[in-house]
């Protein structure tokens, strides 16, 4: 006799099993956003993407000019959003001090805005703009007004950003990208990149110690929204598992960590945060503003 399929409702219950009583590090992709307007890469309805290598961006002024063209379309739009009740939950549970601190895929800082305190921000951050000769940092505001002095009328020639397809990290998907004019360090005249880390780009190193040491100072690992697919986020799966930490994946459609998981919940996010911070208790020897320093 063949055993009945678990529904979501199901695993919800034994996810909050598994987590009570225990102080979380959470780990979320691009699934997580999704509620907010912002698609993924690799969600189970996101169409086949391509995005451009740090290779192709510093090898290549054509990609560089292209890239530009459709950052600033979606920057816009990226700067505009505004944090879920996915998002909103996590922060919650962090003051409650459920949660020691949240490691993000996301580059959107809609942790930080829903009052997240303690964020690693694995692959950057969309709102700055460094210069890969000098290292001078700018705001990604100034670099959008630059742009547009620099290509007057674009952003109306390609249309309302709300017609335009956008990515995780700030791109669009336009193609009327071969006169734009990309803008150079003001100070050196060096190539200007986002503040990301691009496919094909290690992620800082002292980053990746800090989302380590923040899985170990927690009791268990909630991966929210994301695919693991990148060995960025699925080292810290493996991290847990090989300490014998309990994993908790919430992600719609399947993760390469589905095999590690303690509990998988193929359920939204946003729905199931929620659940998750109205019943989970506040670990008895967590106070409201302790946790992990990132």
């Amino acid at each position: 006799m063949t055993q009945p399929t678990l529904q979501p409702e199901d695993d919800v219950a034994r996810a909050l099993d598994v987590l009570a009583g225990r102080r979380l590090a959470v780990l979320t992709g691009a699934g997580l956003s999704t509620d907010s307007g912002i698609p993924d890469y690799r969600g189970p309805d996101s169409p086949p993407r391509t995005p451009m290598t740090y290779q192709q961006f510093v090898g290549d002024p054509a990609f560089r000019r292209h890239y530009w063209a459709r950052n600033h379309v979606g920057w816009a739009h990226v700067h505009r959003t505004r944090p879920n009740p996915g998002h909103r939950a996590l922060a919650a549970m962090e003051a409650r001090g459920v949660v020691v601190g949240v490691i993000t895929q996301n580059v959107d800082l809609l942790h930080e805005e829903a009052g997240s305190r303690n964020v690693i921000d694995l692959h950057g951050r969309y709102d700055r703009v460094i210069c890969l000769s000098c290292g001078t940092v700018i705001p990604r505001a100034e670099l959008a007004e630059r742009l547009e002095a620099l290509n007057p009328g674009f952003l109306e020639s390609v249309g309302e950003v709300g017609d335009v397809e956008i990515a995780p990290d700030a791109d669009a998907v336009i193609e009327a990208t071969s006169h734009f004019v990309p803008a150079d360090c003001e100070r050196c005249g060096g190539v200007l990149k986002p503040e990301i880390v691009y496919f094909g780009e290690n992620v800082p190193r002292e980053r990746v110690e800090r989302a380590y040491a923040m899985v170990d100072d927690a009791g268990s690992l909630l991966v929210a929204g994301s695919s693991l697919t990148v060995m960025s986020g699925l080292r810290f799966v493996r991290h847990a598992a090989r300490r014998g930490t309990p994993v908790v994946i919430v992600n719609r459609g399947a993760t390469r960590g589905d095999p590690l998981a303690t509990v998988k919940v193929d359920a939204g996010t946003s729905e199931t945060l929620t659940r998750l911070a109205s019943e989970l208790p506040t670990p008895r020897l967590a106070a409201p503003e302790g946790g992990f320093s990132a």
